[in-house]
């Protein structure tokens, strides 16, 4: 190597070390918890997978929190700064007269993500099928809960008073080990579970709760008042990350897709991430815009108060900021 391209190394090389790192601390730290992991959330993995949110100058943290109590507990704590998690959670804080009220900027899903399992196969299921049985619910006063007591009703089956058995005192973790120990006729059950019970023969996806329910902030982004007003530019970068896979996902074929979210599910083949993931697109649970709508933020009450779970009535405009969606889908 001749003398002068030594030189240029011993003089350049420390350089271009030191704007990669440079780069690197140009990153705005963001710390993320989110409610749970599932397929459910795959714009999200896409987001971080891909590169969308370094590309908007972040550097996402994720933490799952594994349950709203928690999840919203780290928020108010600032254990988060951004939480994902569903809109509900929002209005119980608010309810309690918080001086920092979290604020839904950005919707993940529009859809309950739970499906109906039978035991047995049933052919040409009707939901009267569930007059009489006992049914292996969700957690009382959760979004899922509340939900499917929201759908039978819809379907002319009135929870406590037409089925035979209505079990919601198991929790979320535990539900599908006890429908597969023999509990319940009916289960209602997030993905992939429901997938791989009806793989193993142990029951059978007979329709889904999302399809019956209708569009609802069922998941969203939500920061505290105070760290929207104090780097709403963060705010708008990460909801623009999130646009991305958005629209990413709608774009690209399930295998490229299932592919770019497998690192977050280490225990779910790849096959089944597929499945899942078709499932939830097919049915229209992942909202292709982070705009939350006025219609769901009040149908997500109406279906809180017939679970008697609304704390108050709530004004769209109080919790809810759309002027960062509508800036970010309107670029």
């Amino acid at each position: 190597m001749c003398r002068w391209k030594k030189l240029f190394l011993v003089i350049c090389f420390p350089a271009i070390l030191l704007m990669a790192c440079n780069q690197e601390k140009d990153l705005t730290e963001v710390e993320l918890a989110e409610v749970t992991r599932s397929i459910f959330y795959a714009p999200q993995y896409v987001a971080l997978s891909e590169g969308f949110f370094e590309d908007e100058g972040l550097d996402v943290e994720l933490t799952t929190t594994w349950g709203g109590d928690t999840t919203m507990t780290a928020l108010l704590s600032d254990g988060a700064d951004i939480a994902l998690v569903g809109a509900e959670t929002s209005m119980y804080v608010y309810a309690q007269e918080a001086n920092d009220p979290p604020i839904n900027f950005a919707q993940l899903t529009k859809t309950d993500g739970t499906f109906l399992v039978s035991r047995e196969p049933v052919e040409n299921f009707e939901w009267e099928d569930l007059k009489g049985t006992s049914f292996l619910g969700q957690r009382q006063g959760g979004m899922p809960q509340m939900v499917g007591e929201h759908v039978l009703r819809l379907n002319g089956i009135d929870p406590h008073e037409d089925l035979g058995e209505l079990i919601q005192n198991i929790d979320f973790g535990n539900i599908p080990s006890a429908f597969a120990s023999g509990t319940g006729d009916y289960v209602q059950l997030f993905e992939p579970q429901a997938t791989l019970f009806e793989e193993e023969g142990i029951g059978h996806i007979v329709d889904s709760f999302g399809t019956q329910s209708g569009e609802i902030p069922y998941t969203v982004y939500m920061a505290k008042q105070s760290f929207i007003d104090e780097d709403v530019e963060t705010i708008e970068n990460f909801t623009r990350a999130i646009y991305r896979a958005q629209q990413w996902i709608e774009e690209e074929d399930a295998t490229t897709v299932a592919e770019a979210i497998e690192p977050f599910f280490d225990d779910t083949t790849l096959d089944v991430i597929e499945q899942v993931f078709i499932r939830y697109r097919d049915q229209g649970s992942y909202a292709t815009s982070p705009l939350l709508s006025e219609d769901g933020w009040y149908l997500l009450q109406e279906i809180m108060d017939e679970s008697g779970e609304l704390p108050m009535d709530i004004d769209y405009d109080e919790l809810v900021n759309r002027e960062v969606a509508d800036k970010i889908t309107e670029e």
